[in-house]
């Protein structure tokens, strides 16, 4: 008798809780930052998924939004870029591993990413005109400010969420770029400490310490002008990834069948598989990197 009324006891305990529970996790609003060049844009194929994985997608958008290039929130899904295709990057695969092992929680991802861009000019936190000229080869591209462009959608985004009254934390940011900055010997030979300084600017900007800092390592073939690159990149970067806590890379093979994380033709840009498995690499390495969550 004494079992079964401390059991009803305990009932009505978790009952008057679970409101206050399921009230607590609808504010909490759980924030990963994505930046890049082309292999963070994307050029996954959404219509070659399988049903099944289209169908993970599908459930991961009803707890996971996106602001890409943009302030506009919306479901995680993928991009159009014309008629006949859709393409996605690794965010939609972070999406859905980060949504299947926390079920209940709220995600939102920020990501801003132009393919042919260089770390050393339109991503460098300390953006100057003179490094820009030196890093991107076109107009269009020496004139943007990707770093400011960034942290600034992810400052209007979190002000547009407190107005809501929501909790805001940050799971961590997800990096994959430097193929442009192995083109050139200045870009390459200083990648580390820009890396470096990109990691400090976003924890300073966003008054986290700790911010786990995920990155892909760079394995695209060395180019002509400067065949180094290539080496110096994937060097550097994994110099960085063992220069303090909370930075963690993602390494990838020079092998030319790309098993690891499958290519397209060109051996630059990852396929739908590739995209597929890097996207589950980031968001595995946020997981297991993770208190916050």
């Amino acid at each position: 008798m004494w079992i079964l009324k401390m059991k009803k006891i305990l009932l009505l305990q978790l009952l008057v809780l679970l409101p206050i529970l399921s009230f607590s996790q609808d504010k909490e609003v759980y924030v990963v930052l994505l930046g890049g060049q082309s292999n963070m844009a994307g050029r996954g194929q959404f219509q070659e998924l399988s049903s099944h994985n289209k169908e993970r997608a599908n459930e991961a958008s009803k707890y996971v939004s996106i602001a890409s290039g943009s302030t506009t929130l919306a479901p995680l899904s993928y991009t159009a870029s014309g008629k006949r295709q859709v393409n996605f990057g690794p965010e939609l695969f972070i999406g859905i591993r980060l949504h299947e092992h926390y079920p209940n929680r709220k995600f939102i991802l920020i990501k801003e990413a132009q393919g042919g861009t260089s770390l050393y000019g339109a991503w460098h936190p300390q953006w100057t005109q003179e490094r820009a000229l030196i890093g991107e080869r076109d107009a269009k591209r020496q004139k943007m400010k990707l770093y400011a462009k960034h942290t600034q959608a992810i400052k209007t985004v979190i002000e547009q969420l407190k107005t809501q009254n929501k909790t805001i934390k940050f799971v961590g940011m997800c990096w994959m770029q430097g193929e442009k900055d192995s083109r050139l010997e200045v870009t390459a030979t200083e990648y580390g400490q820009n890396l470096q300084l990109l990691i400090q600017s976003y924890r300073q900007t966003f008054d986290v310490k700790n911010l786990p800092f995920v990155f892909g390592q760079i394995n695209c073939p060395p180019r002509t002008k400067f065949p180094k690159g290539t080496a110096i990149l994937r060097q550097q970067m994994a110099n960085v990834s063992n220069s303090e806590d909370n930075i963690y890379m993602i390494p990838t093979s020079m092998q030319a069948d790309w098993k690891d994380f499958p290519k397209r033709e060109d051996n630059v840009h990852y396929n739908t598989q590739g995209q597929e498995l890097l996207g589950t690499a980031f968001g595995n390495c946020l997981i297991e990197s993770n208190t916050t969550l």
